[in-house]
């Protein structure tokens, strides 16, 4: 199937089982590394540029780059996540409100949703590794400034900039790993690792460090995890060459080749279930914890234990949905997430006893983790050339679209109470199903 892209460039569908050539390494050795497997059975070497790349240094580069890319988004997601747990003497030093605080905070994940969509204009223009630098290298300088912040102000200034340079990061990494991997679920569902991973780690050690020295040594412990993850990705990882150096900004910004793109009934499905998800795992970010206290009677540390475990859950589930959405298709593992989820939500409202609420909490955590296997199929449907623009495309609008799901738990929680929130969020997961359902019963095509 022929497809229009900027310019009136013409492309075609992007097909996943055929082979994907290798990553283009711009080092003075002119090394490259094969990522295809087939291309790599075809000889004990694999010859590239002027040296002989044996199948072992390429496995041991391919999962290099993997594990480094988990590592910067572990970087990324610290940042924003240990920010939370100290606003209480955020807003004591400052001697703000609750409203300003949350204020700032959108402004975050704003930017963060914002962010991805450049990021991959960027990535085509100058190549993965310099933009995922920047994404590590700029959070943890924004992170260290955010703990010197002498006033309000300048903190909102500084935690918005946060949240940009921290977004440029997933896209560009996944398109990264699209030139390395063709088992493209595996992979991401690895690197998304690095997200839940942070969630167990950073408001644990923010919330230690803030009770004993106060908040700003806490928001400053990104430096910490970040200036050795930000050397090793210097170190360790080749950079690519970049897919488009020389088309400007402005052409890589039209507005009908965009809309032509979000259009297409292949991307736009998808992009309406991702919205819907990341509502709700934005929303259960950020209240499950305040729900299992207030509703459910649960003492913090409960709740907290809760959260952890729904954090764990996610961490796992990562890999192996994305590792099951190769095996078994993204449709089939999308919608046993979502269901998944739209059971577990009622059980953590209305479950008798803890063992249901513990129950409902996994199958959330569960649904939640859907990521792995939605964003390889949006790459799926993507040509090579559109692949980092129009990755970052679709992660700005469904991670801005998504992030209201906070102020919409909030409000409908103020409203109408706790039951009516989270029973919102348990009929968009069945509601994302049922769609998924009819779209491979009824033989839709979408």
């Amino acid at each position: 199937m022929v497809v229009r892209v900027a310019r009136g460039e013409t492309s075609h569908y992007h097909d996943p089982t055929a082979e994907r050539p290798g990553p283009r390494i711009s080092d003075p050795l002119s090394v490259a590394v094969v990522s295809s497997p087939e291309s790599v059975r075809s000889s004990s070497f694999a010859r590239v540029g002027h040296v002989n790349v044996s199948p072992i240094m390429n496995w041991h580069y391919r999962y290099t780059v993997l594990l480094l890319c988990m590592l910067a988004f572990f970087v990324t997601y610290f940042a924003r996540l240990g920010i939370s747990p100290v606003v209480p003497f955020i807003t004591e030093d400052f001697e703000i409100s609750n409203t300003l605080i949350g204020v700032a905070l959108t402004g975050m994940w704003l930017a963060y949703g914002l962010a991805q969509f450049p990021s991959g204009i960027l990535a085509d223009r100058y190549g993965e590794k310099l933009i995922i630098l920047i994404a590590v290298g700029g959070t943890t300088v924004m992170s260290l400034l955010l703990a010197l912040s002498p006033a309000y102000a300048v903190f909102v200034l500084v935690v918005v900039v946060l949240g940009g340079v921290a977004g440029l990061h997933y896209a560009v990494a996944t398109t990264l790993l699209s030139r390395t991997f063709d088992d493209l679920g595996t992979a991401v569902g690895i690197h998304s690792i690095g997200g839940p991973l942070a969630g167990l780690v950073a408001p644990v050690a923010a919330a230690w460090v803030g009770v004993r020295y106060g908040w700003r040594p806490a928001v400053a412990l990104t430096a910490l995890v970040g200036i050795p993850i930000f050397a090793l990705f210097v170190w360790r990882v080749r950079p690519t060459d970049p897919r488009r150096p020389d088309q400007s900004m402005r052409d890589r910004l039209e507005l009908g080749a965009l809309v032509e793109l979000l259009s297409r009934p292949a991307i736009a499905f998808p992009l309406l279930i991702a919205m819907a998800g990341t509502y709700v795992v934005q929303g259960l970010l950020s209240f499950l914890p305040a729900f299992l206290v207030e509703f459910r009677g649960y003492t913090p540390t409960a709740a907290g234990i809760a959260f952890s475990a729904f954090f764990v859950v996610r961490a796992a589930s990562q890999v192996v949905l994305g590792r099951a959405s190769d095996a078994y298709g993204r449709d089939a593992v999308i919608g046993g997430s979502m269901l998944a989820g739209a059971i577990g939500l009622p059980l953590v409202v209305f479950g008798p006893g803890l063992a249901a609420v513990a129950g409902g909490v996994l199958l959330a955590g569960l649904g939640s983790s859907f990521f792995s296997a939605i964003d390889p199929r949006f790459m799926d449907v993507l040509s090579v050339e559109e692949r980092g623009t129009g990755f970052g495309l679709v992660r700005t609008v469904y991670t801005v679209i998504g992030a209201a799901g906070s102020a919409g738990v909030g409000l409908t929680a103020d409203l109408f109470g706790w039951p009516v929130a989270f029973g919102t969020l348990a009929v968009l997961f069945l509601a994302s199903f049922l769609a998924l359902a009819a779209n491979h019963v009824l033989r839709l095509g979408y």
